[in-house]
């Protein structure tokens, strides 16, 4: 997925975490990252530069700046010169280590930026993977609410006005939590796990209407909410209609998909009187039982054909006795 996240972007927003300093003299913080993969140089530090992934950032550690280090000055210089002619991002030295003038001149020349962290190298491993992975995520905004039931995921959906902020107020008032509230930042993390989270200045309100913004936080508490959720189930909310096929068994799954990711959806259409809180505990609680193997409608459906088997068979018994 294409990124427009750039060197100095990703100095200015990690460097409190990973304990970042530019050093001076290098340029190239307008270089534009294009894929989360992060490694170690390697062989190519040796001269041997086939399969050498450039586009990668690069990080130096105590192996890599020792071995630098004992190489003869005419060969470090040659080995690096050949390093910093491909198109690297940057290069990242952890562990607090002070890069040689050879390494700082030859960047500089390549307009490469060189970044050093106080962090250990697997430490430091463990904190920019995540978060790269989570800036280049595919990403898609859904216009819905997000709430936490049950520890379930449930994604509201459905035309402007027809309720689906009003039913997530309720859930929280029932001791549910709210995830996000008319738009929905959905990121996809791996291959069938898709996380939905607010927008930063929507700091959890909602927008009732008659009422306006409400902030849920201040008048439910810090349990009401969470930052983020995984999706797990999409309720269609839709209005009431007669002459519309509605699944009364629950046999006939359905499904939706985000972000090529498929999804169970539910619909729920609305009509006076039905209590929908109640109806969304119901379908994270049967979300619940069928993650834990246990499938209601297929059960009815197995009990429902063993009975009407066993009728079948005393038919026949009885069919067959002449006597």
């Amino acid at each position: 997925m294409k990124s427009n996240l750039t060197v100095g972007r990703l100095l200015e927003r990690m460097r409190d975490a990973l304990q970042l300093e530019h050093v001076p003299g290098t340029n190239g913080l307008d270089r534009v990252i294009a894929t989360p993969t992060i490694s170690s140089p390697g062989l190519v530090l040796a001269g041997f530069i086939e399969r050498f992934p450039a586009h990668r950032l690069q990080v130096l550690g105590e192996t890599e700046v020792t071995y630098l280090k004992m190489l003869d000055p005419e060969v470090r210089r040659r080995n690096l010169t050949t390093f910093f002619s491909f198109p690297i991002p940057c290069v990242f030295i952890t562990k607090g280590q002070q890069p040689g003038p050879d390494l700082i001149d030859i960047a500089a020349d390549a307009g490469v930026a060189l970044i050093c962290s106080t962090l250990k190298t697997n430490e430091f491993y463990t904190q920019i993977k995540p978060w790269l992975e989570d800036e280049f995520a595919p990403t898609v905004n859904l216009h819905g609410s997000l709430a936490d039931i049950f520890g379930v995921g449930l994604l509201f959906v459905g035309r402007s006005g027809i309720g689906k902020s009003e039913c997530v107020l309720d859930l929280v008032e029932r001791g549910h939590r709210l995830v996000a509230d008319d738009l929905v930042i959905a990121r996809r993390r791996s291959a069938d796990v898709v996380i939905g989270s607010g927008h930063e200045l929507q700091r959890h309100h909602m927008e009732i209407r008659g009422v306006g913004l409400v902030d849920i936080p201040a008048i439910f508490g810090v349990r009401a909410v969470r930052q983020q959720k995984r999706i797990e189930v999409v309720v269609q909310l839709e209005e009431w209609d007669h002459n519309a096929p509605v699944d009364r068994t629950g046999l006939d799954a359905e499904t939706t998909t985000v972000l090529d990711v498929e999804l169970p959806k539910v619909r729920v259409p609305l009509n006076p009187g039905k209590n929908i809180t109640v109806i969304a505990e119901v379908i994270a609680m049967n979300h619940l039982l069928k993650y834990s193997g246990v499938d209601p409608a297929e059960r009815f459906n197995e009990r429902l054909m063993r009975q009407m088997r066993g009728r079948s068979d005393v038919m026949r018994y009885l069919r067959d006795d002449n006597e």
